[in-house]
């Protein structure tokens, strides 16, 4: 008998408002998982994802490189802005304390620190905002033979049931009432 559906699930998170329960604790979740062709789903919490007897993780290594390496590159960006930010401070600190002025120099120095503030909340947000769309990575699990066998039952249960209700909706499913007189 062929399957209806593969055993590779994706992981992905539904709105609060669309929150369901779970398929074994019954707590709502948010958490959805689905198969590829979409003809299968359940919501499930992110606890049991990580239960070896639920589902097992499918893991893609050149995912998992490339994010290591965008990770690592993060933080070298942020260590090199610290430096330059810290080598301009020390400039500034240089200039004010050269001229004559200090009123004048305190108050451009005010001026840039705030310019400077104004760039690092302008970064986390643009920072922020890049890992909110980078947050829809998806991992793929594959689920325990035995959860597996009972989502193809549940599926199959359903087309039957589709399948008998469509029958009941045909008049021609009835047989006709008898025609002829009582013999």
């Amino acid at each position: 008998m062929a399957l209806p559906f593969q055993n590779v699930y994706i992981h992905r998170k539904v709105a609060e408002a669309s929150s369901k329960p779970c398929m074994i604790c019954f707590r709502p979740s948010t958490s959805v998982l689905i198969t590829s062709c979409q003809k299968d789903f359940f919501y499930i919490c992110p606890s049991h994802l990580s239960d070896r007897g639920f589902a097992t993780a499918i893991v893609d290594e050149a995912a998992e490189a490339e994010k290591r390496k965008k990770e690592e590159m993060d933080k070298e960006l942020e260590k090199l802005k610290q430096e330059f930010e810290e080598k301009q401070k020390r400039k500034e600190e240089k200039k004010s304390k050269d001229k004559d002025d200090d009123k004048k120099g305190k108050d451009k120095a005010k001026v840039k620190e705030e310019e400077a503030d104004k760039l690092k909340v302008e970064e986390e947000e643009k920072a922020k905002t890049e890992q909110a769309v980078e947050a829809p990575s998806f991992s793929e699990y594959n689920l325990h033979r035995d959860f597996f066998n009972i989502r193809q039952q549940k599926y199959r249960e359903k087309q039957i049931a589709k399948r008998n209700m469509e029958r009941l909706k045909n008049p021609f499913t009835f047989p006709a009432v008898p025609k002829g007189g009582p013999v």
